[in-house]
């Protein structure tokens, strides 16, 4: 049995759940709601302010299907009620980020200002000139746009230059020297 797909969802105070036909799942939460089509294999229940997830057989893909399903149930929840953030660090001389609006100005050090308008859906905070936080409900999305302004410039291993998130650690090589 799989032990994640097995636990039950506790649904907090103030969160919805509906159960659609083809496992489309709608959550509602205060701070706003998520809808998704999850594997029809898998059978959703909502009991007892708990939501249960359980699989038909155990052939390999429905076991890895059973914790998914319910990963990004819980994942949907906990966005409603919580939601999620990724801190974001600008490193190097010169490089830093502005918020104007709804647009995200990146200096990276290359001959243009790296412009990004943030999606429907997520929050972009800068705090000081280094500091970027991706706010948002949906998980899968927060990341996915943090992941798109790393990729702007991703941190070298020589100076560490570059953006990373906050609980990310760059190995660091050491660089050549001279001739002896």
């Amino acid at each position: 049995m799989s032990r994640i797909g097995r636990m039950p969802i506790a649904i907090p105070t103030g969160v919805t759940v509906a159960i659609a036909e083809n496992n489309k799942v709608t959550v509602k939460g205060p701070k706003g709601s998520l809808e998704r089509v999850l594997p029809a294999e898998m059978e959703i229940k909502q009991e007892n302010g708990e939501v249960l997830v359980s699989r038909p057989n155990d052939l390999k893909k429905m076991k890895s299907l059973h914790g998914l399903t319910r990963t990004l149930i819980n994942n949907m929840v906990i966005g409603v009620t919580e939601g999620f953030q990724k801190e974001l660090e600008v490193n190097g001389v010169g490089y830093r980020a502005q918020k104007k609006g709804k647009v995200l100005t990146l200096s990276l050090g290359y001959s243009h200002p790296v412009e990004m308008e943030d999606p429907e859906g997520l929050e972009v905070v800068v705090e000081g000139q280094n500091k970027i936080i991706v706010k948002g409900i949906d998980k899968e999305k927060v990341g996915q746009y943090a992941a798109e302004i790393r990729e702007k410039r991703a941190p070298e291993p020589y100076k560490g230059k570059g953006i990373k998130y906050a609980d990310e650690v760059i190995r660091r090589k050491v660089g050549k020297t001279g001739k002896k």
